[in-house]
């Protein structure tokens, strides 16, 4: 079962204008900074709430953020929502025809196992399921 909204990915092409945005202009507090490598990015987490935004900087021009961030520019990239038992939803969403993104899940930002869904059968939207993690 989806418990809430865990954050909200929002890709960025320079941390410390974003930064001047959420945390200085809009007062959020930076709660961690920390590189994905499996991702190539550099993740701020921003703590709105029991949410969090998390702020996508690509740490190398082949990353699928230096890439959204070519094709669409700066913007929302994804909303995760929290779950208690990952394989159990990713059974249950695919039995619903939404269609992941890969065969098994991995380790995202936090430590968190996510797996995200195709926005082609998620309304447009690129959705993302994580369990687990520090943040």
């Amino acid at each position: 079962m989806i418990r809430k909204i865990d954050h909200i990915g929002i890709a960025v092409a320079r941390a410390e204008e974003a930064l001047a945005i959420y945390r200085d202009a809009l007062g959020l507090e930076l709660v961690a900074t920390e590189t994905v490598s499996s991702q190539k990015i550099v993740c701020y987490h921003l703590k709105v709430g029991e949410s969090n935004f998390e702020l996508l900087v690509p740490s190398d021009p082949e990353s699928v953020i230096a890439k959204f961030l070519a094709r669409k520019g700066p913007g929302i990239h994804h909303i995760a929502l929290a779950v208690d038992d990952l394989p159990g939803e990713i059974e249950r969403l695919k039995a619903r025809g939404l269609q992941p993104l890969a065969e098994k899940p991995s380790r995202g930002a936090g430590g968190k196992q996510i797996m995200f869904f195709h926005p082609k059968t998620t309304g447009g939207i690129l959705i993302e399921l994580c369990e687990g993690g520090d943040h």
